[in-house]
């Protein structure tokens, strides 16, 4: 082979390791790479879309277009998704209702202010994450969205609201319910004067005596007035007094919600009662 030849084929043989080289450090960049998660990775059958509420498909999309390369998500239509692969891939169930599911879900997000159309959107009806849906990158995050939402927070008293939004946002169900009973417990022992010896059921009961209570109405019936010492005493006994003693006795976020609002009640009858004692000495 002649010299210059040599000189061609030693520099081609340069310029293809070197493209080889380029193409394996691509390869390696690209598998380093998050990427997006399939619906299918996540719910492998129609069965399986059909069977979730809104809601929680809902977690399923936005766990999904979290997972999203931004020029997938700069593409993010309405339209274009419930037509996408994604979709049309699960196939077609006998009452064609798969579409309808998925336009729930994806409603469902707009109304939570997970997703929201572009401002620039114009007839694209193009959207993007929020920043709240961006907070929410899988479904452990979307699910303790679901349960602090299930809270009615504007409602709660704020000594409440301070106690339980931790542990109900963790799922500590129990726990949550003990810290607003311990609040009512606290008022109470306050609002009468009592001291640290006094507690529980029986506290309640003194309290509210309809013969000697300090927090009693007299201005009620009596009736009325043994019914509340009962309310006071049987919510202490019936939920505090068990979540002290023993662990996950309330694991229903709907029960820890009812209980949670039953202690703000009993809060704020407590106030009412001070609050009238204080303004007229002759309502004990």
């Amino acid at each position: 082979m002649a010299e210059g030849a040599e000189g061609y084929y030693s520099r081609d043989v340069e310029s293809i390791a070197g493209i080889t080289k380029l193409e394996g450090c691509a390869t390696r960049l690209k598998s380093s790479l998050p990427m997006t998660k399939s619906l299918k990775s996540m719910l492998p059958d129609a069965t399986s879309v059909l069977a979730l509420e809104p809601e929680e498909l809902g977690g399923v999309l936005l766990e999904h277009f979290n997972s999203m390369t931004p020029q997938e998500q700069f593409q993010l239509n309405r339209h274009n998704f419930l037509m996408s692969g994604e979709v049309i891939g699960y196939g077609r169930d006998p009452q064609d209702r798969l579409p309808c599911v998925f336009a729930e879900a994806w409603a469902w997000l707009e109304r939570e202010c997970l997703i929201a159309l572009k401002p620039n959107a114009a007839g694209s009806y193009g959207y993007f994450i929020t920043r709240r849906g961006q907070k929410l990158i899988d479904r452990n995050a979307h699910e303790a969205y679901r349960r602090a939402g299930m809270l009615p927070r504007s409602l709660l008293h704020p000594l409440i609201d301070s106690r339980v939004y931790a542990s109900f946002l963790r799922g500590a169900y129990d726990t949550a319910v003990f810290e607003a009973l311990r609040e009512v417990k606290v008022a109470v022992r306050e609002a009468a004067g009592f001291g640290p010896e006094k507690y529980g059921e029986s506290m309640m009961r003194e309290a509210f005596n309809p013969a000697n209570g300090p927090l009693t109405d007299r201005t009620s019936l009596k009736s009325e007035q043994e019914a509340m010492a009962n309310l006071f005493a049987g919510a202490i006994g019936l939920y505090k007094n068990s979540s002290s003693h023993r662990t996950g006795t309330v694991r229903d976020p709907v029960i820890a919600v009812e209980v949670i609002v039953l202690a703000n009640h009993l809060l704020r009858l407590v106030e009412e009662r001070r609050q009238a004692i204080s303004t007229t000495p002759a309502a004990r």
